[in-house]
């Protein structure tokens, strides 16, 4: 099938969207590329099509579990066959997946990138037939970016199982350094690069100076209709700002990180089902969240960086209809945001002293516990070892960023199980204990597969046909496991930390000075613009963030509330006309371009334009262009 067959079969779409097409092309020319794309630009079937329109299996590295998952569901919805292989799943879960994708019919393999380097995994992924290689989130890459990631450095290693395949990086967040550093990274061949403009021109960012922002995000929430995101810095803020709102008669609910992943994922499908108005949430709620109809996004916290700004507010709009990006801020905030940055680089001897903790924790000997994978609860490790919540969070970051460990993030992972030995064993048994045999014969009943791949089942209902409570239930299952007959699963809802190297001792654990500092500099750089955005009362919203991403000739937006604000020194309407008549005495314009040569929004210059052509002074061309009549 061609690839425009593919887009309309798979996806309904009969048409690609700007540079879709190009990036998709690129890719079947065998070209390695990294595609810059907006958030909500399509960037999926960017790598989805290509991986459709060959032969072989498409390994996609991602950062997040739940986004894995998700996309998954997404191409299995579309009959498209699909695995996720994740952390949270248990050694031979992982086994029997690898194996699905080396001989089964799989055309997508997600995978995070710390699993990547693991043995099983390059041994596997040099036996699959891999057509393509992409790199979600590739921003992770790369230090100076706002989501820096170390696994993600060693993608490139994998190239050598497969020397010939292109490999795809795609980000919707990158600045001109991080964009040369994604590449020299993923040791792309030749630079390659599509970038689409980061402009919106449906988003309308707002940035007012408020001295009671509870108030006056009370009053825009009031006034605007449909669905919408609040972003906060804390969790407890997401609490107290949702029982605002609902006490004022909004439909709200909160989501931060410290969830249940089942509270998490219920939340956010009430949201995305639109039985809850509003979302108040930390930076935790959005990637991967795909909502179009969302009219607002309002910070009352001051994002740390350009990057997490534009990402967050990009939320708004992705139906191509108008939204408010709109930020409320004041001194106290450009001062937290500062003290926040303090706080994010602790010393040596506080990284030191939370790794001794989180080792001891765990009862890991000295050169122990490479490749073991724990229940990770920061609760647990704050409160067991009085440490500050802040602190611990911040030294986290740094011994996951120097490669000593890998966390994922949090999802619900029901119990499972699965017979390890086979029939014929099992059979024998059941002779030999016959007080087993009833509650084996159950599982098989239940479970059609359990010696092939791990089951999910609900602990209750299983006690239920089972004539136990579950106490006994999960005894019986331990007592069936410590006989090497079958493998159980308990229920999970923690992250899960991953120790990459073995345990080293504290008072010698090296974190790089240059790197520290390299990095402290990098986050100032990135604080420093953040407070130009906010403060600037002349320069647009749009363009100076646009600029921030390279785009040095980005124009004025006409949309934000700097452009409104000087709407007052505008032409009038007779001083336009007069110009977009000049203009089109000099060659035809196009329509859609117009708006932006006059640095006016393209709702002021319709009525301009209808006025124009009633006086029969202009009109359209066969092309859609307009001349004068």
């Amino acid at each position: 099938m061609s690839i425009h067959q593919i887009l309309q079969q798979y996806w309904g779409y009969s048409t690609f969207r700007p540079l879709q097409e190009s990036i998709v092309q690129a890719v079947l020319d065998g070209k390695d590329t990294l595609a810059l794309l907006p958030t909500g630009g399509g960037k999926s079937i960017c790598y989805q099509v290509p991986a459709m329109a060959q032969e072989g299996i498409c390994i996609v590295v991602s950062p997040l579990i739940a986004l894995m998952h998700d996309q998954v569901e997404n191409l299995k919805r579309r009959g498209i066959p699909a695995l996720a292989i994740t952390s949270a799943m248990h050694r031979r879960e992982i086994d029997i997946a690898f194996d699905n994708a080396v001989y089964g019919k799989l055309k997508f393999l997600y995978v995070s990138p710390e699993r990547l380097q693991t043995e099983i995994a390059r041994v596997r992924i040099a036996r699959m037939k891999v057509n393509l290689i992409a790199v979600d989130e590739a921003h992770c890459i790369s230090q100076w970016g706002h989501d820096f990631r170390p696994p993600y450095r060693m993608i490139a290693e994998i190239r050598e199982l497969h020397p010939n395949i292109p490999i795809m990086a795609l980000t919707a967040t990158a600045t001109p350094e991080v964009v040369t550093d994604i590449m020299e990274q993923l040791e792309f061949r030749k630079p390659h690069v599509i970038r689409s403009s980061f402009a919106r021109d449906n988003l309308f960012y707002i940035i007012r100076k408020e001295a009671d922002k509870q108030a006056a995000m009370l009053d825009l929430i009031r006034k605007r209709q449909g669905s919408g995101i609040v972003y906060v810095r804390s969790r407890r803020r997401t609490v107290e700002i949702a029982n605002i709102l609902q006490r004022f008669g909004i439909s709200s609910t909160f989501y931060h990180a410290g969830l249940a992943p089942r509270d998490r994922q219920l939340r956010q499908q009430q949201w995305l089902d639109g039985q809850v108005r509003v979302m108040v949430s930390t930076n935790a709620f959005g990637m991967g969240i795909d909502k179009p109809d969302v009219r607002f996004v309002v910070h009352t916290d001051l994002p740390d960086s350009p990057e997490a700004y534009f990402q967050e507010a990009g939320r708004g709009g992705r139906d191509g209809k108008a939204a408010g990006a709109v930020l409320f801020w004041n001194d106290a905030d450009a001062a937290d945001l500062k003290m926040y940055l303090e706080q994010s680089f602790p010393t040596l001897d506080q990284i030191r002293s939370v790794y001794q903790a989180l080792t001891n924790m765990y009862a890991i000997a000295p050169g122990a516990g490479a490749g073991q994978t724990y229940v990770f609860d920061i609760d647990r490790l704050v409160r067991t070892y009085k440490l500050d919540s802040t602190l611990v969070y911040n030294s986290l970051r740094f011994l996951e960023r120097e490669g000593y460990f890998a966390l994922s993030d949090a999802i619900f992972q029901p119990p499972r199980l699965q017979f390890t030995t086979t029939k014929e064993n099992l059979y024998r048994f059941e002779v030999a204990n016959p007080n087993y045999e009833a509650f084996i014969k159950l599982l098989l009943r239940s479970f059609p597969g359990i010696f092939e791949q791990y089951v999910k089942f609900n602990e209750a209902q299983l006690a239920k046909r089972a004539n136990m409570d579950v106490k006994k239930l999960v005894k019986q299952l331990l007592e069936l496991q410590q006989m090497d007959l079958l493998s159980y699963l308990p229920q999970n809802e923690l992250p899960l930390m991953t120790f990459i190297t073995p345990r080293v001792d504290a008072k010698t654990l090296y974190i790089s000075p240059t790197h520290l500092a390299e990095r402290k500099k990098a986050a100032e750089k990135r604080v420093e613009a953040m407070l130009q955005l906010v403060t600037s009362d002349t320069h647009c919203r749009e363009q100076t963030l646009l600029h921030w991403f390279g785009e040095t000739d980005a124009k004025a937006c006409g949309r934000c509330d700097i452009c409104r604000a000087a709407i007052s020194t505008t032409p009038t309407h007779d001083q336009l006309a007069e110009k977009i008549v000049r203009l089109i005495e000099q060659q035809p314009i196009d329509p859609a371009n117009l708006h932006r040569d006059l640095e006016i929004d393209k709702e002021e210059l319709v009525p301009i334009i209808r006025l124009l052509i009633e006086a029969q002074k202009i009109k359209y061309d066969e092309a859609g262009f307009l001349i004068r009549a």
